[in-house]
């Protein structure tokens, strides 16, 4: 580790002078030929048949193209859950839903359209609250759920609301809560909340007359938005081409496909025309993925030296009206349940439910944010009743080498304590400050919620001058990640980072990539680079011992020559070896030089599906949040003062970077935990906008302290394991634990507006 050039270090990022200067092509700058503009009529009511969809007059407005209807698109979409519908097909689900497509000349023309169009509904009840929809006898949002392809790992209950059931046991829950001298049991609530990147979602499509479809499209997720595009529409994956340009932002909303299938059977029918759709702010708030909302009953036995002995959790998912994507975050959550903590009888329900709220989904931490909350509120309860310093009941309970998570996977490289210490030394963990402060820390710990066979790869191609193209299929959504992945291309070639050049995704011509999803990134494509690198290193190699008839491992290469270690007179240059022939005879050795490089996990499992008991992760990340707040008792507002977020990252491959990311993800989980929450009246979304919709500004964002510990992670490229998702997760938990420090109040639910704080004191009061 100690001879890495340029793996550690903070370099400039590969895409940030494109970026300030306005060069950088995102999905508005890619389109070519004339455009065919999608507006969308949706759903007012939340729960209905349609009874009328009249859309003759639409169709004959000036400009229309052709107006379609949940009927021209063949199949439902879904990657894990198959239960979506582009369109909706006789019945709508949520407010927003899209029942009729309008494509035009213009844009115009295309909103004009859609108020022509008439629909009538025969309301049906409403599903609002998951704990009603899962009680026999609720309407069901989803009358053939039995009959939903599904991925088998999970659950759905035939004939009810739930979508997925994950069960999870280990140990004897009831022997652990008889050895328990404390029962503490809560309820908790985490509400939806959404995204709100800075560029909403894009799609656009073009139809070949040879018969190829191209697809522009804001996906985190290329490969596996041309793989449902592919099954829903029935067309060979070789004809679909996706492009994802730079990305403004994902946060998960852009995961899997979202509104890509929208524009294509236009495309179909109009080739040649770029059939182009983009969502403004409260179609994306309201139609496309947000936070599935939590209701939690959380039991935990403990003894009186702190020690937990037993867990009982139970968790109530609002999925919303389609759940192809959230039945994921159920499971990952369920098999998580433990948090940061190694206890030994654990028994977890946890229940993905169809509401007729809009789609709940993946969003930055993957369940880890709700699930989490009641663990780190739990620990503080605890250490209030035993009167006990609620740091010691972390360490005391908190994971370490060799350990077991909730499915009793081994958790390895874990430094868990030394994340704790150092964010509480940074507050003056155990000082009273004044009347009205207040100290609090929460733990995490998170690990990829991806299936085993979830692939990366990558090619490096090297050129005659000693370049090299590295080709990925992840996608840059203002992580960093291009310019990583370039570090590990140019330590693996010893090339030099500014000779690295690294694009983004184009399935036509880049490699395969799952998603990018789940903090995974830099571990599974690294992995991959690192290998691909190895592979045209040793190609070099292979070459230059022929041409220059020295044994392979007498060569060195310095990013310009390959030399003899025996005699330094015996060197060949980069161009001589990509040209690939013998000096004296001019005879051919080789081909071009291109590496490859793929990585598939090896240490995971399926589930049990009665016990949950396996290997599901590919790497435990942990983490720690710190925060100094001051509390108004006459109003509720709480002003924090200071924040300190502490990350295991393995091996910072680009210490800046990581610094950026969990102050990004800090802020993040600042912004939820006392601003955002979306809120619904029977199914009406009340703050689609940024006028009711509250997120943290840079005059409310406090200091940010951040610190890195460096743990390697073995089986990582250099020891990295990912972090992107990980620093939002405890600082919703520690502020709320600051608050309770500061006044003795408790707070089971965030965001901790002033409102909510302001009850609580009259209530203790």
């Amino acid at each position: 580790m100690a001879d890495l050039k340029y793996v550690g270090t903070s370099v400039l990022r590969k895409d940030a002078v494109d970026k300030v200067t306005g060069a950088a092509e995102f999905i508005d700058d890619r389109f070519l030929g004339p455009l065919l503009y999608v507006k969308m009529k949706k759903s007012t009511i939340p729960h209905g048949k349609i009874k009328k969809l009249d859309v003759s007059k639409a169709q004959a407005h000036p400009g229309v193209k052709i107006v379609m209807t949940g009927k021209d698109y063949p199949n439902k979409i879904g990657l894990y859950l198959v239960d979506r519908d582009f369109v909706a097909v006789d019945k709508v689900r949520f407010i927003g839903e899209p029942v009729a497509i309008v494509a035009a000349t213009s844009e115009r023309a295309a909103l004009e359209a859609v108020e022509l169009i008439d629909v009538e509904y025969d309301e049906l009840p409403g599903v609002f609250d998951p704990r009603e929809g899962m009680k026999p006898g609720s309407p069901l949002v989803h009358d053939d759920l039995e009959a939903y392809e599904r991925v088998p790992i999970f659950y759905p209950v035939p004939g009810t609301n739930i979508s997925n059931h994950f069960k999870l046991r280990k140990g004897d829950v009831e022997k652990g809560f008889a050895e328990a001298d404390l029962v503490i049991e809560r309820d908790y609530y985490v509400p939806q909340m959404q995204h709100v990147p800075i560029e909403t979602h894009k799609a656009a499509a073009h139809w070949s007359p040879g018969g190829k479809l191209t697809v522009w499209s804001t996906a985190q997720s290329p490969n596996v938005v041309r793989q449902l595009l592919a099954k829903a529409f029935g067309l060979p994956m070789h004809n679909i081409r996706v492009i994802s340009s730079y990305i403004g932002g994902g946060f998960g909303c852009k995961a899997g496909a979202s509104i890509e299938g929208l524009a294509i059977p236009i495309a179909i029918k109009f080739p040649g025309y770029v059939v182009k759709i983009v969502f403004n702010r409260e179609e994306d708030m309201q139609g496309t993925f947000m936070r599935q909302g939590l209701y939690s009953n959380l039991k935990t036995g403990v003894r009186n030296d702190g020690r937990i002995t037993a867990l009982e959790y139970k968790m109530v998912w609002d999925g919303g009206a389609y759940t192809e994507y959230g039945v994921n975050i159920v499971r990952a959550a369920g098999y998580s349940s433990t948090g940061a903590y190694d206890i030994p009888n654990v028994k977890t329900d946890s229940y993905c439910v169809y509401t007729n709220n809009s789609i709940g989904g993946p969003v930055r931490g993957f369940g880890m944010c709700e699930m989490q909350w009641g663990i780190e509120r739990q620990i503080e309860a605890i250490a209030k009743e035993l009167n006990m310093d609620p740091l010691e009941v972390r360490l005391l309970n908190g994971m370490k080498e060799g350990s077991t998570s909730a499915a009793g996977q081994v958790v390895h490289h874990v430094a868990y304590d030394k994340c704790l210490q150092v964010v509480a030394d940074k507050i003056g963990w155990g000082k009273k400050e004044g009347k009205f402060r207040g100290k609090g820390i929460a733990g995490l710990v998170k690990c990829p919620a991806q299936p085993s066979n979830a692939a990366s790869s990558a090619i490096i191609r090297i050129n005659e001058d000693g370049s090299a193209h590295v080709m990925i299929g992840a996608t840059e959504m203002g992580q960093g990640m291009l310019t990583a992945i370039s570090q590990i291309a140019a330590e693996g070639l010893n090339i030099p980072l500014e000779k690295i050049d690294i694009k983004v995704p184009d399935t036509d011509f880049t490699p395969y990539e799952w998603q990018s999803v789940g903090s995974r990134v830099t571990y599974t494509c690294g992995t991959a680079v690192k290998r691909a690198a190895e592979d045209a290193l040793g190609q070099i190699y292979t070459v230059a011992s022929n041409l220059l008839e020295v044994p392979k491992g007498d060569l060195t290469f310095d990013g310009k020559m390959i030399y003899s270690t025996k005699d330094k007179n015996i060197k060949a240059t980069i161009r001589e070896v990509t040209d690939s022939c013998k000096k004296c005879t001019g005879e051919g050795i080789a081909g071009p030089i291109i590496g490859r490089g793929s990585f598939v996990p090896t240490n995971m499992t399926n589930l049990d599906p009665e016990t949950g008991q396996g290997n599901p992760g590919l790497f435990y990340c942990f983490g720690a949040t710190a925060v100094e707040v001051e509390v108004d008792p006459e109003t509720g507002v709480i002003t924090v003062l200071q924040l300190a977020s502490s990350i295991d990252a393995g091996k910072a491959i680009n210490p800046q970077l990581c610094h950026v990311q969990l102050h990004g993800g800090a802020i993040m989980g600042l912004s939820t935990a006392l601003y955002e929450e979306v809120k619904f009246d029977k199914g009406v979304m009340l703050n689609r906008n940024f006028t009711d919709y509250k997120i943290a500004a840079i005059d409310n964002t406090p200091h940010l302290d951040s610190f890195i510990i460096e743990t390697p992670e073995v089986n990582g490229p250099y020891g990295a394991r990912g972090i992107g998702e990980q620093p939002m997760i405890g600082v919703a938990p520690a502020i709320a634990n600051a608050v309770c420090d500061a006044l003795d109040i408790d707070v089971n639910t965030f965001p901790l507006t002033p409102e909510r704080v302001w009850q609580a004191i009259k209530a203790k009061q």
